[in-house]
């Protein structure tokens, strides 16, 4: 039997995100579909913004989930997470144009299976066990797709495959230099993996605050999509890219600064830090 144990309670609706974080993260990620109407290449950031809205959700996720006193189980939830969500999201973007919606349900079959083989099998017995799962690999499969589509410019497999690069402004074909081929993908998992768990484990304790851990979890997303931008470089337009990279930067700048300001706001005293100093030879 698992006990329910109240970690900052108050704030904006658990279920209330849900649907922010869903339905955001949806909209964005067929933003990116402009790429395609319009012939270019300027809409790819829309894709890092999905899997920001996703993250939010995911770290209000992990907190629902946690508060039944799995606190070591944050690291294993978002493994789960993007773990189900990559196997979604690669088999959701072969389906074209419907890859978003296919890929939600692909994550939420998923996340239903694993929910339900950790309450009974493991018997771990908590109650909101599988529906966690299932939101948690919806998120990791729209923080996956999201990314791809950031780096290559598209939600469609036929994008993630190919081994077109850009170099000085030329396309040229290069094996293996695929988001998939070139394991790129990899590195877009650990990214969300380490963004998804990172924020409630940061701000768990009685202190917990809804806004400071959300504001976290935006500022782990927007730091991703730093990554996901510079890698971007090497598959989409230098202008494009640079775009991408300009939204990403100032995300990051103005969600650092705000989290920052939260933290002094629920601290007990903010002391900041002087370096160690080398001691002075003969002195003490």
């Amino acid at each position: 039997m698992s006990v329910k144990i109240e970690v900052g309670a108050g704030g904006i609706p658990h279920n209330q995100i849900l649907i922010y974080g869903l339905v955001g993260s949806l909209i964005l990620i067929y933003l990116t579909h402009l790429n395609t109407v319009t012939n270019t290449q300027y809409f790819s950031f829309f894709g890092g913004l999905a899997a920001v809205a996703a993250l939010i959700w995911g770290t209000d996720t992990i907190k629902h989930l946690c508060s039944y006193g799995l606190g070591t189980g944050v690291p294993s939830a978002g493994m789960i997470a993007l773990g189900s969500g990559v196997i979604a999201a690669i088999f959701g973007a072969t389906t074209g144009i419907l890859a978003p919606i296919v890929t939600v349900i692909i994550a939420a079959i998923i996340g239903a299976v694993a929910g339900l083989m950790a309450n009974h099998v493991v018997r771990m017995d908590i109650p909101v066990m599988i529906v966690s799962l299932i939101e948690l690999a919806v998120v990791g499969a729209m923080t996956v797709l999201g990314l791809s589509a950031m780096a290559c410019g598209t939600f469609e497999f036929i994008g993630m495959i190919t081994g077109t690069v850009v170099f000085l402004g030329f396309a040229v074909e290069a094996y293996g230099a695929s988001l998939i081929g070139g394991s790129i993908i990899a590195v877009i998992f650990m990214l969300g993996a380490i963004a998804i768990q990172h924020s409630f484990n940061a701000c768990l304790g009685p202190g917990e605050q809804q806004d400071r851990t959300l504001m976290l979890a935006a500022e782990c997303g927007f730091l991703s999509m730093i990554t996901v931008a510079i890698i971007s470089f090497a598959f989409i337009g230098l202008l494009a890219a640079f775009v991408s990279l300009l939204i990403s930067a100032i995300g990051w700048i103005y969600t650092y600064m705000q989290y920052i300001e939260l933290s002094k706001r629920d601290a007990y005293a903010w002391l900041d830090a002087q370096p160690i100093l080398e001691p002075k030879e003969g002195g003490a």
